[in-house]
């Protein structure tokens, strides 16, 4: 086993403070795994740990690019595991803490991905799509990767003109590309502690209490603080979960109170679809929690995994 505790679970099941209790306990340092998190100034929404919370604790992977800028997660995994190979050098314990499943897996599972095309090819991609239509990429891609071509929707132009770029640049289709790194062993071999509740109802009832605190500690004005710097209404972050809705509400297309209502329904949906990445990893080992729970019977679950692995 190498020394990585992987912290995963749903959104508001308490993986921020586990993460900076083990770190404490177990010279650690915390690496969030968030793909929102990594944002500058988008802290309420994405209920980015504040310094009190991480105090003395190395922390890691937030605030590290502009809201309009584009990340990716094989952007995430160059960046992460260059940290996870410093702080295993310096005899640190590696907290991976986040619930985006899809970063946390290739993280560990050490995914290779295309390199980003610097040859030309993404902008005569993009022209042709302009001049012909995205159709004129798809043809183009059938032709290399008619598997790509087949499943990708026309209206994903992104990864229409992505699986073509990889291609003309690697000489490799990206299916093909996704095939050999899947098969290759993991990288790391971490511990794994998942943290849920017992009653579904029970975390649900936190994720309304968490969204109306957003309001309360200045969501608002955070979103009001990012439009007015010139993020972008499109741009990627501002989809986000409980930027998105009050955008909207801001718009007059529906009251704040239902921007609030919503939020709490698609973060709940959220967490169930969290739940269900999470539930496919045999190797995770569940802590359930219940309303009122003292945190120390949390933790000593947690360090019980810990030292049995």
């Amino acid at each position: 086993m190498d020394r990585i505790i992987c912290i995963v679970g749903p959104t508001a099941s308490g993986k921020t403070t586990l993460s900076m209790a083990l770190a404490q306990k177990l010279n650690g340092e915390v690496l969030s795994c968030d793909s929102m998190q990594i944002y500058r100034g988008m802290d309420i929404g994405t209920a980015k740990p504040t310094k009190e919370e991480i105090g003395d604790i190395p922390h890691y992977m937030t605030d590290i690019v502009d809201p309009d800028e584009d990340f990716s997660v094989g952007r995430y995994v160059e960046m992460a595991d260059k940290l996870v190979q410093d702080i295993l050098s310096r005899g640190k314990t590696v907290i991976i803490e986040g619930g985006t499943g899809l970063y946390v897996d290739s993280l560990i599972l050490g995914r290779s991905f295309a390199p980003t095309p610097k040859t030309g090819h993404r902008e005569a991609l993009e022209k042709l799509a302009e001049e012909y239509g995205i159709e004129a990429v798809i043809e183009l891609l059938e032709g290399f990767d008619p598997e790509s071509a087949k499943k990708l929707h026309p209206a994903d132009k992104k990864r229409i003109i992505r699986a073509a770029e990889v291609y003309l640049e690697t000489g490799k289709s990206i299916t093909q590309h996704n095939i050999d790194s899947l098969v290759q062993p993991p990288k790391y071999s971490p511990i794994w502690i998942g943290l849920d509740y017992e009653k579904r109802e029970d975390l649900y009832d936190r994720i309304n209490r968490r969204v109306s605190m957003m309001f309360d500690a200045g969501l608002l004005d955070e979103i009001k603080a990012l439009l007015d710097r010139g993020i972008p209404e499109t741009a990627t972050s501002m989809q986000a979960l409980g930027y998105k809705e009050p955008i909207a509400a801001l718009h007059g297309e529906y009251s704040m109170d239902e921007a609030m209502h919503r939020i709490r329904q698609r973060t709940r949906n959220f967490a169930k679809r969290q739940l269900t990445w999470f539930r496919r990893n045999q190797a995770i080992s569940w802590i359930y929690q219940y309303p009122g729970q003292p945190f120390d019977e949390v933790l000593s679950q947690a360090l019980a995994i810990a030292e049995k692995d």
